[in-house]
Formats: structure tokens, C-alpha cells, sequence
């Protein structure tokens, strides 16, 4: 996720315009999403969010769309299903 982006950019990512991944239960490791929208209810067993604290709280059931903005990194799920949205314009990490 860039640290500055253009109001375009991130109008285009918030209405979903950008890459994404659709999950269920399958580890989602190593990415870089700036949102989860949890599509239908679904359980949270593992969750690291950069520059959170707290996200244990997170190890929960999750209501069917919610939508969790921030650097999520990696999400594990037991049950559900979700996308995560990725960086529009592919400058992860500046």
C-alpha cells in the first residue's frame, strides 16, 4: 500500500475498481490488502494488521458485510467468505 496516493487512485480502490482476491477458508499470507469485505458471515481465526493493536479482537464472527479497512497482511478464516482488495496502482510499500 503506497503512503500517498491521488484522490483518483483512491476513489478507484474504494469502489472496488483494483485487483482482488476472493477467499474462504485458504490462509491468505503475504499480501497487502487495504480492505476485507467479509461477504457472508465468517470467522476470524488469525489476523495481522500493520500499525494495529488489538486485532485480537478481531478472532471473532465477523457479520456478513463488514468491511475491515487497514494494512492486513494476513487473514485466516474457519468458515465465510471474503474479498480483499489490493493497491490499485501496484506501488505496495512506497
Amino acid at each position: 500500500m503506497s503512503l500517498i496516493d491521488s484522490n483518483n487512485i483512491l476513489l478507484r480502490e474504494q469502489l472496488g475498481k483494483g485487483p482482488g482476491v476472493v477467499f474462504t477458508t485458504e490462509e491468505q499470507t503475504s499480501k497487502d490488502f487495504y480492505a476485507v469485505h467479509f461477504v457472508t458471515e465468517s470467522r476470524v481465526s488469525a489476523i495481522t494488521i500493520d500499525n494495529l493493536t488489538g486485532e485480537d479482537a478481531l478472532l471473532t464472527i465477523i457479520p456478513a458485510g463488514t468491511v475491515i479497512f487497514g494494512r492486513i497482511s494476513a487473514i485466516t478464516m474457519t468458515q465465510g467468505v471474503a474479498i480483499g482488495y489490493t493497491e490499485h496502482d501496484e506501488r505496495a510499500g512506497q
